[in-house]
C-alpha cells in the first residue's frame, strides 16, 4: 500500500470499472463485481491488490501471486495464478498506471492554506526564513533551518538539526538527524518511468518514497526521485555533491561519496563505502559491491564486485583497462607486433 502520508485513497474500484479504464476484456466476467482497493507489485500484492505483468522474465512472481487481479497480455493468461483474475490487454503497464490514477492520488499542498500549514508540527527551536513553505502533516525536528524559499511537501518528516537550502523542495521524504540539502536540490519528485498505451507513451505512477538517513549531504540542484513502489534510500552518512542523480527505487549504503553529475540508474544498489567520480553513470538494476569505486565518467552496465575499481566506456576492471588503453596507445603509435 502507499504511504496515506503522501497518497490519498480514492477508494476502491470494481473489476469492470478497471477494465473499462484500462481499455482492457475481462477474461471471467463473473468477476466483474470483485472489488480491488490499491495497486501493486506482483509479489507485493494481496487480494485487494491489482498487478501487471508483462516481462516473462517474472513468470515465477506472476504464478504466485497473491494479487486479486492483473494486467496481463492474451498471451501470457495461463502465466498467473489460478485465484488472479485476469485483465487482457495488449498494453499491461499502461493500463496499470490507468487504474493507479484511479486509485490513489499524490497529496498536494492546499491552495487556500497558509505557508505554513496549521497542521504541520515544528519542534521547538525550528528556524524558518522568509518564503518557506510547509505542508499539512508535515513534521520539522528541532534546531533543524530552513532557509528562504524551502519547500516542504504534505505528510514530509525532517529529522533535528537539518539544514535545508534555499529553494529546495522536499515531497514523499522521510529525512533523519543532521541532513544537510543544498540550495536547488529535489527530492522526492516522481522518477522516470513510461509505457506505451494505445494512444501513445503515458507516465507509470511514482508511489513510494524516499529515505534519507542521519547525516546524508545531498548537494545545490541534486535530484533523488521517490520510488516506483518502495523506497529510494540514502544511506547514514553518504555524501552527494551537487548536480548528481539518483532515480527511483535506488538503495545507497553508508558512507557513499557521489561526485557531480554521477547519475544512477533506477533499482541500482550500492554497498557501504562505494565511491563513484565526476559523471559516472551506472545503468538500471545492478548491484555495486561494498568498497567499489566507480572512475571519473565511467559507464558501468554490469554489477561490480566488491572492493574493486572500475573505470572506461563500458566500464571495467581498472587493471584490464589500463592494459587496454596501453595496447592501443602502441598500436596507434605503430609499435605494436603482430604475429
Amino acid at each position: 500500500m502507499p504511504d496515506p502520508r503522501f497518497f490519498e485513497d480514492q477508494g476502491p474500484a470494481s473489476l469492470l470499472e478497471l477494465s473499462r479504464l484500462g481499455a482492457a476484456t475481462l477474461d471471467d466476467a463473473t468477476l466483474a463485481d470483485r472489488v480491488i482497493g490499491h495497486v501493486a507489485p506482483l509479489d507485493a500484492a494481496d487480494a485487494r491488490g491489482v498487478s501487471f505483468f508483462s516481462d516473462p522474465k517474472r513468470r515465477d512472481a506472476a504464478q504466485t501471486t497473491l494479487a486479486g487481479a492483473c494486467f496481463v497480455r492474451p498471451e501470457h493468461r495461463d502465466l498467473l495464478a489460478p485465484t488472479c483474475a485476469a485483465l487482457l490487454t495488449g498494453h499491461p503497464q499502461a493500463a496499470w498506471a490507468a487504474a493507479a490514477a484511479r486509485l490513489h492520488a499524490p497529496r498536494r499542498h492546499e491552495p487556500s492554506a497558509p505557508a505554513i500549514h496549521p497542521d504541520s508540527t515544528l519542534e521547538p527551536g525550528v528556524l524558518l526564513s522568509s518564503g518557506v513553505t510547509i505542508g499539512q502533516g508535515a513534521r520539522v525536528g528541532r534546531g533543524t533551518r530552513l532557509a528562504p524559499g524551502a519547500v516542504i511537501g504534505p505528510g514530509v518528516t525532517i529529522g533535528r538539526d537539518c539544514v535545508i537550502g534555499a529553494n529546495a523542495v522536499i515531497g514523499f521524504a522521510i529525512l533523519g538527524d543532521r541532513v544537510s540539502i543544498h540550495a536547488g536540490a529535489v527530492i522526492g519528485e516522481a522518477g522516470f518511468g513510461a509505457a506505451l498505451g494505445p494512444a501513445g507513451v503515458v507516465d507509470l505512477p511514482q508511489l513510494g518514497r524516499v529515505v534519507i538517513q542521519d547525516g546524508v549531504t545531498i548537494g545545490a540542484n541534486s535530484c533523488v526521485d521517490r520510488g516506483a513502489f518502495g523506497d529510494t534510500t540514502i544511506g547514514e552518512n553518504t555524501k552527494i555533491d551537487n548536480l548528481a542523480h539518483v532515480a527511483h527505487n535506488v538503495r545507497l549504503g553508508r558512507n557513499c561519496v557521489l561526485a557531480a553529475y554521477t547519475g544512477i540508474s533506477g533499482s541500482t544498489i550500492a554497498g557501504d563505502g562505494v565511491a563513484f567520480g565526476g559523471k559516472a553513470g551506472v545503468a538500471d538494476h545492478l548491484t555495486i559491491g561494498s568498497g567499489a569505486s566507480i572512475g571519473a565518467s565511467a559507464s558501468v552496465f554490469k554489477n561490480v564486485p566488491a572492493g574493486e575499481t572500475w573505470t572506461g566506456f563500458p566500464a571495467r576492471p581498472l587493471k584490464r583497462w589500463l592494459r587496454e588503453t596501453a595496447w592501443l596507445s602502441r598500436l596507434a603509435g605503430g609499435r605494436v607486433t603482430r604475429g
